[in-house]
């Protein structure tokens, strides 16, 4: 049967849902403070309990100094009780023993209360802490507790904790009731005194990307991926998603058959509009899904200001912008470019302006001078309101597509000429410039106060100011002809040191013992073998050798009866048999292929009868062994 102690610690095991060692370990620190106040030790000395899981017994160990005469039991012991514990002790040691006191339960039970239920506590938010700080960014339930107007909804969660959903993380409109079970996201945890404060949301884009992934398996499984998410929330949200594998409808599996996947998320965010388009990495395409519902006539882009100018019918103007711009608002953060929406009348109105007006598109003007009057007969029709034909409307579309995508050409050829102006003007600035501050240039200390404003703290910046745009130096508050003469004055005579590219000294090659070194052809002696019959080494065979070409791969051919003196080559480290040469050719190709070697067997003779040396084969005829051909 077990004691008191073990169905006590049992109970709070179960009651506060903690690791067992945690409440050991609380439990020996509270025996340890009520030690110290028992006694009255010192901080500075080391105490140790230990607790008897089975009968609850609890042990004091204290460090105290060995001596021969005790003057102060709570912090020296005498050499003959300590080589009890340590039979090698010396005087002066220090050593744990161990420093009970008597009747210490009752006591301690009384004093490390209050202890024990602390450290609990501590140990209760700690691992509250790291559970909710794993949860963040992931939806949790929770039952309502409180409702207030300025703190929030005070939510209760599992592990005991409570939740707060600040007002601005309410949904617009949403009211709670006491007792109701919500859903939400983790948005943060913070350190309080009182134990983490876990901030919870509706609000946020990421609880509606979480609900996606609850309601649309493609999404949580990786088949459909959220690219973008746009919302402000109880109102009106827009979603980009894409398939990451062929043939799959990302819109259709996020909408689901007759709309039940999305109408339950809809639900849960009381009725807020929920738009599903499919992501392009084309700008122009992603920009036109995105004014949805919206019909676009046009689309185009300017990539150096990052902004798109979207064109509609005159019908269609108001469901592009939204109720109080909300609609083009959401597309411009879901696509990451300034959306400007026109109507076609305004639009093309404008591109009349733009041609005729801007002095760089002369060219345009010039091309479009005869479309320009149909253009503006069309405008005037609808101006005082008569009725424009279908192919009247088109010819609309037509020009000013020809006009803004001449426009967006004509920028690009700008851009990239003065692109190349300014690679130009870096190119004829020493490095060195952009490394020396302006102060080198000794001008007054307006002056430089002036240009530092300005951004221009190194020479290499003034210089490109000075070669790019004199005028914007000249432009700044302060800096008057005077100035500029001083400013030009400096940039002529200030001189730049190059880093000096350290010389390379030439050693002279020493022979290594070992190398193979090259050695003039002069200088190589004439090795004549003494087999050789003196008619090879002949002037015109030799010359007929060195004219003959060298091919990598060589074919030599032994025909049966060849003379001794056809196979032999030239060179005296070559005075080996063709056969046998070409053969370990045949060899070593034939391991790179990874083929098995035939074994050949060629042997050279010398025939009396036609007294001359000739190459022999031999074949293997069966199981009987080799034969002569």
């Amino acid at each position: 049967m077990k004691n008191e102690f073990a169905l006590a610690f049992n109970e709070v095991l179960e009651e506060k849902q903690l690791p067992k060692e945690i409440i050991m370990a609380a439990i020996e620190s509270a025996m340890v403070s009520a030690y110290r106040r028992a006694v009255n030790a010192s901080n500075a000395q080391e105490v140790v309990a230990k607790i008897d899981p089975e009968t609850g017994k609890v042990t004091i160990f204290a460090e105290k100094e060995v001596v021969e005469d005790v003057q102060d039991q709570r912090t020296e012991v005498t050499i003959e009780a300590a080589r009890v514990v340590n039979p090698e002790i010396n005087l002066n040691d220090m050593l744990l023993v161990e420093s009970t006191p008597a009747d210490f339960g009752r006591v301690a039970a009384q004093t490390a209360r209050q202890v024990i239920q602390q450290r609990i506590r501590e140990a209760e938010r700690q691992m509250q802490a790291d559970f909710f700080n794993k949860q963040v960014g992931e939806i949790i339930s929770g039952v309502v507790q409180a409702v207030s107007m300025t703190q929030g909804v005070t939510i209760g969660l599992d592990m005991k904790a409570e939740g707060i959903m600040p007002p601005n993380q309410k949904i617009p409109g949403e009211k709670f009731k006491v007792h109701e079970r919500i859903r939400s996201i983790v948005l943060e945890v913070k350190d309080s005194p009182r134990g983490p404060q876990i901030i919870l949301s509706r609000s946020h884009r990421n609880f509606l990307r979480r609900l996606l992934e609850n309601e649309v398996p493609e999404i949580y499984h990786g088949i459909v991926e959220i690219r973008a998410i746009s919302r402000e929330p109880g109102q009106r949200a827009k979603v980009a998603v894409s398939a990451t594998q062929p043939n799959v409808d990302p819109v259709g599996a996020c909408v689901g058959i007759k709309g039940v996947r999305i109408q339950a998320i809809v639900k849960e965010l009381h009725d807020e509009k929920i738009d599903i388009i499919e992501w392009n990495t084309d700008p122009v395409l992603y920009i036109s899904k995105a004014i949805s519902p919206a019909k676009v006539s046009g689309v185009y882009l300017n990539e150096a200001e990052k902004t798109a100018t979207v064109v509609v019918q005159e019908d269609q103007l108001s469901l592009a912008i939204g109720r109080d711009g909300q609609n083009a608002r959401l597309a411009a953060k879901l696509t990451g470019w300034r959306i400007d929406i026109k109507s076609l009348i305004e639009a093309a109105s404008d591109a009349i302006v733009k041609v005729q007006s801007d002095p760089s598109l002369a060219n345009i003007a010039e091309v479009e001078h005869k479309n320009i009057p149909i253009v503006e007969e069309v405008l005037a029709k609808k101006t005082e309101g008569r009725p424009v034909t279908p192919e009247e409307f088109m010819t609309l579309i037509q020009f000013v597509e020809r006009v803004e995508r001449r426009t967006v050409e004509q920028k690009k050829a700008t851009a990239a000429a003065e692109e190349e102006r300014v690679l130009v003007a870096r190119s004829g600035i020493p490095n060195a410039a952009f490394e020396m501050a302006i102060e080198v240039l000794g001008l007054p200390e307006h002056v430089y106060n002036i240009l530092t404003e300005a951004e221009h703290r190194t020479v290499g910046d003034l210089m490109m100011a000075m070669k790019l745009n004199p005028d914007s130096v000249l432009g700044l508050a302060g800096i008057g002809p005077k100035s500029m003469d001083a400013i030009r004055t400096a940039l002529e005579t200030i001189k730049f040191h190059e880093p000096e590219v350290p010389a390379v000294e030439l050693v002279p090659e020493t022979p290594v013992e070992g190398l193979v070194t090259e050695t003039p052809l002069e200088a190589v002696p004439e090795i004549v073998p003494e087999t050789v019959p003196a008619e090879i080494l002949s002037e015109p065979l030799i010359a007929e050798a060195e004219a003959a070409p060298i091919t990598a791969e060589p074919v030599i051919e032994i025909e049966e009866g060849k003379p001794l003196e056809e196979i032999f080559t030239l060179r005296p480290d070559m005075l080996q048999p063709v056969a046998a040469v070409a053969e370990d050719e045949e060899d070593e190709s034939d391991k790179k292929k990874g083929k098995k070697k035939k074994k050949k067997v060629v042997e050279i003779v010398y025939d009396e009868d036609l007294e001359k040396a000739i190459a022999k084969k031999k074949h293997k005829r069966g199981d009987e062994g080799w034969e002569e051909d």
